[in-house]
């Protein structure tokens, strides 16, 4: 009875190991469908703030989670069909051509709502020496 035991005991270890090394695979797989170049950042004519440019390209089906800018970010779909949630607002959907403004600190997200890659030119008015993003904790965490 002993080995019986041990055996479910190992059997539903196993699951639990396997169950978190499936869910760490694709939360890495999708983070491996986002790419980020940036393309330049200078210093602004106003102390404290600087302007960077970074282009986005989301694999498809790819979601990059809510998280916020320390500044302005505008931008400008070059590629494919972007969905973005912006605050409480209903989620739109921008193809390439389209442009957005996203005040600072508002919480957003984009996934790529479209069968191939989508991609993007963000421009960032941000305070210099803070972090470009910083990701939004889901509730309850």
């Amino acid at each position: 009875m002993k080995n019986t035991g041990s055996i479910i005991i190992g059997t539903v270890t196993a699951l639990i190991l396997a169950s978190f090394i499936i869910i760490h695979a694709a939360t890495a797989q999708q983070q491996l469908g986002v790419k980020r170049t940036e393309l330049q950042r200078d210093d602004l004519s106003v102390p404290g703030r600087e302007v960077l440019q970074v282009h986005v390209e989301l694999a498809p089906g790819v979601t990059f989670p809510k998280h916020t800018h320390p500044g302005e970010e505008v931008i400008y779909v070059t590629e494919g069909l972007l969905e973005y949630q912006v605050g409480d607002k209903p989620p739109v959907t921008l193809k390439a051509g389209d442009v957005l403004f996203i005040p600072a600190g508002t919480p957003h997200s984009a996934r790529n709502a479209g069968k191939n890659k989508g991609a993007e030119l963000a421009t960032y008015i941000v305070e210099k020496g803070k972090p470009i993003l910083q990701l939004v904790k889901a509730k309850g965490w």
